[in-house]
């Protein structure tokens, strides 16, 4: 069984009077005894849906500002280019949006894409993919492809147990 605070703070005295409740009123015995033969329950797993209810929060956003899932979901290869183009501004202005009211990321490497850098010789293989002709050991010289990214700063919102955070974007319909 289980034990829990409650029932340690139970005096000797309190558990002989209860003890004495239950020998002399038979409902109550009945009750325990039921009690007792039921396994005891189990506390249940957060359902996927909470546990990532913040990461769907965000999804939502995504698509409420910037349309994203609607563009992911589209099968683009009948569109023009320049259709596509005109779509995805509309998508980059929102997600931007919401990148930065979540969100505060910056460059791993401070120089400019294109430059000549120095990876250090004890340097972090999680902020920096060396790649090409690697050979010999640290620190590297090479051209910088990419300066990466890092999140300085996450502002995610506490989801309403109220919420269904399943629901990124609920079903429009226009009345005429």
């Amino acid at each position: 069984m289980e034990r829990n605070e409650a029932a340690e703070k139970i005096s000797f005295g309190e558990r002989l009077a209860l003890g004495l409740r239950v020998l002399f009123n038979p409902g109550l015995a009945g009750r325990v005894a039921r009690a007792l033969q039921t396994p005891e329950a189990k506390p249940a797993a957060a359902a996927s849906e909470r546990v990532h209810a913040s990461g769907l929060l965000l999804l939502s956003a995504l698509q409420r500002e910037g349309r994203l899932l609607d563009f992911l979901q589209q099968e683009v290869t009948d569109f023009s280019d320049d259709e596509v183009g005109a779509a995805a501004r509309v998508v980059h202005s929102g997600c931007r949006k919401v990148l930065h009211q979540y969100f505060e990321i910056q460059a791993v490497a401070k120089e400019p894409e294109g430059t000549e850098v120095v990876v250090p010789k004890d340097f972090d293989p999680q902020h920096w993919r060396i790649t090409g002709n690697v050979t010999g050991k640290p620190p590297f010289r090479g051209t910088l492809r990419h300066h990466g990214w890092v999140t300085k700063q996450i502002r995610m919102p506490t989801v309403s147990e109220s919420l269904d955070p399943r629901i990124v974007a609920p079903a429009e319909v226009e009345i005429p």
